[in-house]
């Protein structure tokens, strides 16, 4: 699902596409603003948005083997919760039996 199929998805429930719009843009726009404040964002049963670091390290080049020096970097991190793990667990444990 990418994010007009969110909007889509979502005005189904509200009924107008125009607000399904300004309401995901809002949640994703909070969202990031958040995390990128060093601030962690929790959606109980659903995950937390939260800023990680990652140190400054050595890595190889894959094709010549040369050590090269990675600089440190923040990214965004998510964790998902307990309710959306024991959602997608279920969901992929129904897919396996298909099979």
């Amino acid at each position: 699902m990418n994010k007009r199929e969110l909007v889509d998805a979502i005005a189904d429930r509200v009924g107008d596409r125009k607000t399904a719009t300004e309401a995901v843009n809002a949640i994703i726009e909070a969202i990031q603003h958040a995390v990128a404040n060093g601030e962690k964002v929790s959606i109980t049963g659903f995950g937390a948005f939260e800023m990680a670091h990652k140190p400054a390290r050595q890595a190889r080049n894959p094709s010549t083997g040369e050590p090269i020096k990675v600089s440190e970097s923040w990214g965004p991190k998510f964790r998902a919760g307990a309710d959306f793990k024991e959602q997608v667990n279920a969901a992929g444990k129904k897919a396996a039996k298909k099979k």
